[in-house]
């Protein structure tokens, strides 16, 4: 989900780097990440606020039972965010799908046919589980690190940090926690790394495996 505007603004700032080297000590940074040669900053633009408290069923015209705090409310809670669950949906960016999908993600994740993936809810919800395992794999320590810690009022959390990876590419998660909040990315439409930290923080996803090469099985 590479756009060259967000690419910018997700570049650290002076003043992110100055935060960064006062507020954590070199001999905490980890040493490894082993993320060369991952795209990193990889971007999901939103079309507004919408509160994703409330899942709408259009087909129904009624609101959908909840699904609490785990993995498929997580996800539907996402969705609704990205697209109020439409999984035709392209914006005027050209991002697909339910959860908005850059063509450039889905080429990590193995899907070239963005046709046949606007038509295909199955693949989409795929793509959603490969998309977070590749992102819980980069994050894998901060997510160790951060969980359970307070930045900018609010407890960081591991749906917190793989939601916001979601928006932003996991890069500028990393950016933004290892400046101690310092380094705020937002996206085109002015959604911050921090909304998506509060707003999907406290869900259990431990469903999602850590898997540095995730794709989708277009067999299945």
């Amino acid at each position: 989900m590479t756009r060259n505007i967000v690419k910018l603004a997700a570049l650290p700032s002076v003043f992110g780097l100055v935060a960064l080297s006062m507020s954590i000590k070199d001999t905490e940074m980890p040493l490894d990440n082993s993320t060369d040669g991952l795209e990193l900053f990889y971007t999901v633009p939103q079309a507004d606020e919408l509160d994703s408290s409330t899942i709408f069923d259009e087909t129904k015209n009624s609101s959908l039972a909840t699904t609490g705090k785990s993995f498929t409310g997580f996800k539907e809670a996402l969705g609704f965010k990205e697209s109020q669950n439409d999984y035709k949906r392209i914006n005027q960016f050209g991002y697909l799908g339910k959860y908005q999908f850059g063509r450039s993600t889905l080429l990590l994740l193995g899907i070239s046919d963005t046709d046949a993936f606007l038509e295909n809810p199955v693949l989409q919800e795929k793509a959603f589980v490969a998309n977070a395992s590749r992102n819980k794999w980069v994050l894998r320590k901060d997510i160790k690190r951060f969980s359970g810690k307070k930045m900018n009022g609010i407890t960081i959390t591991e749906s917190g940090i793989l939601a916001a990876a979601h928006l932003a590419g996991p890069g500028s998660v990393k950016n933004y926690l290892r400046s101690g909040g310092a380094d705020g990315f937002k996206d085109a439409f002015g959604t911050s790394v921090h909304s998506y930290l509060k707003k999907f923080g406290g869900y259990d996803i431990s469903f999602i495996e850590a898997n540095k090469n995730a794709k989708v099985d277009l067999e299945s």
